[in-house]
């Protein structure tokens, strides 16, 4: 498997304004987008340094988030990225499909020409990151997908709660590229996920999203099976 991510390179710098809640959302984009593993360790120094803000804003951000369960607070001040044994990915994945299957009938009969748009852009470059073997820019574009998906369906408090999910959710993904990409049988579920959108089809919309988290993560399960088997990394719940 690919190393983790040196911690300068997954995080941006911030501008000077609201500190911590910049902070805040720059470490959970981060971690939506996949950009941190499980059980990847972190120091408020060094991410303070990175974002060129002081160590106040990175440990209050910090605090945060491992109040949302998607940062661990250890012993002896160690944080590290929380993970998903494969019981938990399951038991979310199938809140997920509820939820965002929700999300995507609703954004069937809500979405604007200009969501439409950006969810192709979106799976253009997620494709085209696949192709580059770019595993960064694939879980970006992924997460911008699903985001604007879920976005369209203009319904905020569900939006909320499936970003909470997401949260925890999201570093699993760094295990996709090289190691569970995502297949289907057929054409890339995104593009069913379109199709239902621009047919106002709520019930084919669903469909294809469920399908795309069924088939899409199938990898991922076998992948972590794989890895609870071999002792090879486990979680704390």
């Amino acid at each position: 498997m690919p190393e983790a991510a040196n911690v300068l390179d997954f995080v941006a710098p911030v501008g000077r304004e609201n500190l911590a809640g910049r902070v805040y959302e720059e470490l959970r984009a981060a971690l939506f987008e996949g950009r941190m593993r499980p059980g990847q360790r972190l120091k408020i120094r060094d991410l303070a340094a990175a974002m060129q803000v002081s160590e106040t804003p990175v440990r209050e951000a910090v605090v945060q988030l491992a109040r949302e369960r998607a940062l661990r607070l250890e012993a002896a001040r160690s944080i590290t990225v929380a993970g998903l044994t494969l019981a938990q990915y399951l038991e979310l994945r199938t809140i997920r499909l509820e939820l965002e299957g929700l999300a995507a009938e609703a954004a069937a009969l809500r979405i604007a020409p200009g969501d439409l748009d950006a969810l192709e852009r979106a799976n253009a470059a997620l494709a085209e990151a696949e192709e580059a073997g770019d595993a960064m820019a694939a879980n970006r574009a992924n997460w911008a997908f699903h985001h604007t998906l879920y976005a369209a369906a203009a319904m905020p408090e569900l939006l909320a709660i499936v970003e909470s999910i997401w949260l925890r959710n999201g570093p699993m993904h760094a295990f996709l590229y090289p190691d569970a990409r995502p297949s289907y049988p057929g054409r890339h579920r995104h593009l069913d996920i379109i199709d239902g959108l621009r047919a106002r089809d709520p019930n084919a919309t669903r469909a294809a999203l469920r399908a795309d988290l069924m088939e899409g993560g199938a990898n991922l399960v076998a992948l972590l099976g794989r890895m609870e088997r071999d002792s090879a990394w486990t979680t704390p719940a």
